[in-house]
């Protein structure tokens, strides 16, 4: 296992990538601009009463939405957890933090994800790397990074492309799904798949069900690309040929939020990759999503001098654009929303 300073090196290089380059997807789109909501002229509704409550791991939300895992694991990464949750919680949404394999490593990091007093009330979500299941890292670690943070789950997050390309990346994910299947049975907490930005497809998700996991994050291609990050880290212009080769790598958001919801009827279904607006969050439901997750312009919002104001501005934005999708949509509910069919 690398120190913690090693992983905390790391961490640092990754915020200051997405903040400072061009790391979106290339020749991938998410697929949402082929999608079409049906427009209403002459909606029934005040949209004043429009309805975007829902739950999600027995807590109220005010809106389907979840400020997606991003950092932690480093001091200065303290503060942009703190600043997301406490948005998170005025706003009454849900969030996950970043890695936890840094803290697991060094307790003394365990601050830099610890968000509960600003956010009581608000789902929190764990995260640990699934590949470190085949590297040390058991049923107790997982555990660990529950308590850590009082959290409502674990997220397990597969970024097999990023720790293939990634200078120091673990790629030995052979037998991972026996591992989580213990995971799942034995953690007393709800465990989430969650990809990085490259899809889950129809296939996978029905292995991750079939082992006892009952959440699933499609983390689409089409938005931030992890293969184009970590070609910023590369020590060589052979490994940065390599990463930037499979920068449009993988399934589109919107693909992956329809093959999974047509095999998996029953499972809670986070539609994420891309989603850069309250239109997408309105698609992506009515693809078939429970819920929908943004990260980068979270992210940059929360780095903003004016912190917390400034990512609860951003997104009030995104809620109040899918207010309006719903109102044109003829939609009063989330209900509503999930029934409707869209155009290509």
């Amino acid at each position: 296992m690398p120190d913690s300073t090693t992983i905390e090196g790391r961490k640092l290089d990754h915020i200051r990538i997405v903040l400072s380059e061009d790391v979106a997807a290339k020749g991938v789109v998410t697929g949402f601009a082929a999608y079409r909501l049906p427009h209403t002229a002459i909606p029934d509704l005040d949209m004043d009463e429009i309805d975007t409550h829902t739950t999600f791991l027995g807590k109220s939300l005010r809106a389907p939405l979840l400020i997606s895992s991003m950092t932690g694991g480093a001091q200065a990464a303290e503060r942009i957890n703190l600043t997301l949750a406490e948005a998170a919680q005025q706003l009454g949404l849900a969030m996950g933090v970043g890695s936890q394999r840094a803290a697991v490593a060094d307790g003394r990091l365990a601050s830099t994800y610890q968000v509960r007093r600003v956010a009581p009330s608000i789902p929190l979500l764990a995260n640990l790397g699934a590949v470190q299941l085949n590297y040390g890292f058991g049923v107790e670690h997982c555990q660990r990074a529950v308590d850590m943070i009082e959290a409502d789950a674990l997220i397990l997050h597969f970024n097999p492309l990023q720790e293939a390309v990634q200078p120091e990346g673990n790629v030995n994910f052979k037998g991972l799904l026996k591992r989580i299947e213990q995971v799942c049975r034995e953690l007393p907490v709800p465990v989430i798949a969650k990809e990085v930005g490259n899809g889950i497809s129809a296939a996978d998700a029905q292995r991750l069900y079939a082992v006892g996991v009952r959440i699933i994050d499609v983390a689409g291609a089409g938005g931030t690309s992890w293969s184009e990050v970590e070609r910023f880290r590369q020590p060589d212009q052979q490994g940065s040929q390599v990463a930037s080769t499979f920068a449009g790598w993988g399934l589109p958001t919107t693909e992956a939020i329809r093959q999974i919801r047509a095999v998996l009827p029953a499972v809670t279904l986070i539609g994420s990759g891309g989603i850069r607006n309250g239109v997408d969050i309105a698609k992506a439901l009515a693809l078939g999503a429970d819920l929908a997750a943004t990260a980068r312009p979270a992210l940059i919002s929360a780095v903003d001098e004016r912190g917390v104001e400034a990512v609860v501005e951003q997104l009030q934005v995104y809620i109040k654009e899918l207010r309006v999708a719903m109102f044109c949509s003829n939609c009063g509910n989330l209900a509503a929303l999930r029934a409707l069919h869209l155009t290509e």
